[in-house]
């Protein structure tokens, strides 16, 4: 049998015990407060997939539309359950509620778009609480029960991180939003070091832009350099970055980017980031150049938009 030291591919196996859908950056779960969809300076909840801010509404109802639609396309059972990633005992009673994780992903995110100067420390700290801290919740309160499972069934679990392409690249107006973006990486990074021996294979997906009612009401809200800058990346189906996603995990891969731009970002930053395909690799190696050539005709056009958007002020 491979050594898990040495497997270079992840089969999923396409029968999955149980399925679990979780809404867990929305409302305080085993609490009285409210949730910081309140107003504390200028902090607003994107609601998943609907830019709805409150405890739990629409974004609920739709996890709950999305539960039956699994029983009735597949036979499978699927539960939503309810807590803030930013509470650790919240998340931790969740995921015991929610019984064996074969694959985890770390969905939850928040987004404040506005240059540091103007943005409130409170704002990026929820940021990075939600973003960063709530992925930390979530994988220190899965993982224990996620290795006794890989030992009795001698099959791989996963561990999928949602990122951003701003994760990999700094933006205008995303400082708060891409420091705790970023921060993912060195987390999956070190995580799959820990793990691997466990057969728990971590992934980090990079979408772009992805068209829902949240990126709407982002949108409105963002520097007018920000949407400057980041008119040349477009936009994709949130059922095609969930597509995109998905193959990536069936591969096993590390770094799943969702588009074209993507891709030849992931090449562009590879760095020492882990890479189970010996293909991918190669291409990595041989494109490294090409790519650094890129990247660098991206940022000379991105700082020429912003030298010409203050000189005409």
């Amino acid at each position: 049998m491979a050594s898990p030291f040495l497997l270079l591919l992840l089969l999923i196996p396409l029968g999955l015990p149980g399925f679990i859908v979780f809404d867990l950056a929305e409302a305080r779960a085993g609490t009285n407060q409210e949730p910081p969809c309140v107003d504390h300076g200028r902090i607003e909840r994107y609601r998943a997939g609907t830019g709805e801010g409150g405890r739990c509404g629409g974004g609920l109802r739709r996890l709950e539309d999305a539960r039956d639609e699994i029983k009735l396309a597949t036979g499978h059972e699927a539960r939503v359950l309810v807590a803030d990633v930013r509470d650790p005992k919240a998340v931790t009673q969740a995921l015991e509620e929610a019984g064996p994780v074969d694959v985890l992903v770390c969905n939850q995110g928040v987004f404040v778009p506005m240059e540091l100067e103007k943005q409130e420390l409170e704002e990026a700290k929820f940021m990075i609480d939600v973003n960063l801290m709530g992925t930390f919740h979530l994988i220190k309160a899965a993982l224990p029960a996620m290795k006794r499972r890989t030992r009795d069934t001698q099959l791989p679990a996963s561990i999928a991180i949602m990122s951003s392409q701003a994760g990999q690249v700094g933006i205008y107006g995303y400082t708060a939003y891409s420091a705790s973006k970023f921060a993912l990486r060195g987390l999956a990074e070190a995580l799959q070091q820990e793990v691997i021996a466990d057969n728990i294979h971590v992934s980090m997906i990079f979408p772009p832009d992805t068209a829902t009612p949240g990126l709407a009401e982002e949108q409105k809200k963002r520097p007018e350099l920000t949407n400057i800058v980041v008119g040349s990346s477009g936009e994709m189906k949130a059922e095609d970055v969930a597509k995109k996603a998905l193959d990536g995990l069936k591969e096993g891969q590390f770094t799943i980017p969702c588009n074209f731009e993507g891709a030849m970002l992931a090449i562009a930053t590879a760095g020492l980031s882990p890479q189970r395909s010996s293909v991918t690799a190669l291409l990595e190696v041989l494109g490294a150049g090409l790519m650094r050539f890129v990247a660098l005709t991206f940022q000379w056009n991105w700082y020429s938009a912003i030298e010409n958007w203050h000189a005409k002020r």
